[in-house]
């Protein structure tokens, strides 16, 4: 018998933890479900204590775990397996042998093993929890209650490679003006630290007063020079406080709202959020997970607390016997467009067909604001460029053009 921690969402939605005891993973998770319980965590009390008591380290053995784009893949090709009227248990150990990485392989092992010993996908799938997130397990889990596997398999490998499409093109867009910026302080910090420091010993000997920009830029350059250990620790300071202020509930919840609401990001994150929200909710609906479950998930991979606050209380109101609708109306992010279509879902029964109109609508919005954005970002940092590396340049000649203006007017 050992026992087992656990955080799982009883039948009200609140997250609770606690310890059970079971003779494995799998009778544990049996007795949490007869409990009502939906399992989000479990590890094996003092487990790790165990494994630090000899043998390698545990830092140094492969953990089962994927990345995104091994998952799609997984995804991918265990739909297309299925679907060919391939055995479950087959098709895991056929991508177990052709697994590229130690955490893939060892995930599809732990798959393997546990289906061959009568449990559940969904429930072997619990066991990987770095591979697997809840949307993951849930929709496998509907796959498995509706009979459908091959069909729910083929809507989540879609609704990945959707997803990471739309990622790999906003970092496509984002990498030529993160590189843009890197170059303007490369540039400069190169001026103020190894060209400007020269200008200073010639201008000292001149008995010539020095510009009042000149005076600025060389008191910045020596200041950069001479006490580079102050400013990099001060900058590191910085960062660190505001890193750790974000990772404070308060910090969390001030900074998702501030993000949603600045000036130039701001919109393309909000049409972000909601392209995620009305995509997963769709994926979720279409494949048959019930409302509530749905909605605790969507608020759960939301990427941003305002936005899963707005979905739990619509929750909380939809358990109330309420539409969905009528709380998201309340909520300023979602706009009216979006709880109009939602509300006409509700009373059509076409729910899941309207979300994924509004998914197709606000991944086209994104890709057009992400090509504006990378067009207004791109004059604005060669101007910034040219401001900074042309006001330093012209700040050590000024002097210069001052005497040679002089000595042309004598």
């Amino acid at each position: 018998m050992a026992t087992w921690k656990y955080a799982a969402k009883d039948p009200g939605g609140r997250t609770v933890e606690g310890t059970i005891d079971a003779q494995d993973r799998g009778g544990a998770v049996a007795e949490l479900r007869r409990k009502n319980l939906v399992v989000l965590k479990l590890d094996e009390a003092g487990a790790f204590a165990r494994r630090a008591g000899g043998g390698m380290p545990r830092l140094f053995k492969p953990r089962a775990s994927a990345s995104s784009a091994e998952l799609v893949i997984f995804t991918r090709q265990l739909s297309t397996m299925v679907a060919s009227g391939l055995a479950l248990l087959e098709s895991l150990e056929v991508l177990a042998e052709q697994a590229q990485t130690p955490g893939m392989k060892l995930t599809c092992e732990t798959l393997v093993a546990e289906v061959r010993a009568g449990n559940d996908l969904s429930a072997a799938m619990e066991r990987c929890p770095k591979a697997f997130d809840h949307l993951y397990i849930s929709m496998v889990r509907a796959g498995e209650v509706s009979g459908q596997m091959d069909v729910i398999l083929d809507r989540l490998a879609q609704y990945q490679e959707e997803s990471q499409q739309l990622q790999r093109e906003i970092k496509s867009a984002m990498a030529y003006p993160a590189i843009s910026l890197c170059l303007v302080v490369g540039i400069t910090l190169f001026l103020m630290l190894f060209i400007v420091p020269g200008f200073r010993q010639m201008y000292d000997t001149w008995d010539e007063e020095l510009p009042a920009l000149t005076t600025f830029v060389l008191d910045i350059s020596e200041s950069l020079r001479d006490n580079w250990a102050i400013w990099f620790g001060a900058g590191a300071l910085v960062v660190s406080g505001l890193v750790a202020w974000k990772r404070t509930k308060q910090g969390t919840r001030a900074w998702d709202a501030f993000v949603l609401k600045a000036p130039v990001f701001g919109p393309l994150l909000s049409k972000l959020a909601l392209a995620r929200f009305s995509k997963t909710f769709a994926t979720l609906v279409r494949s048959g997970v019930p409302i509530m479950a749905t909605l605790d998930i969507v608020a759960a991979t939301s990427g941003n607390t305002t936005v899963e606050k707005a979905v739990l209380d619509s929750r909380d109101s939809v358990r109330s016997g309420n539409l969905l609708s009528d709380p998201l109306s309340r909520s300023p992010v979602f706009p009216p467009m979006v709880v109009r279509m939602i509300a006409i879902g509700e009373r059509t029964g076409s729910l899941d067909a309207l979300l994924e109109k509004i998914a197709e609508f606000y991944d086209q919005q994104v890709r057009a604001s992400v090509k504006a954005l990378t067009s207004l970002i791109e004059p604005i940092l060669i101007t910034v460029m040219g401001v900074i590396v042309g006001g330093v340049v012209l700040a050590v000649f000024l002097p210069i053009l001052d005497m040679v203006s002089k000595l042309g007017s004598s």
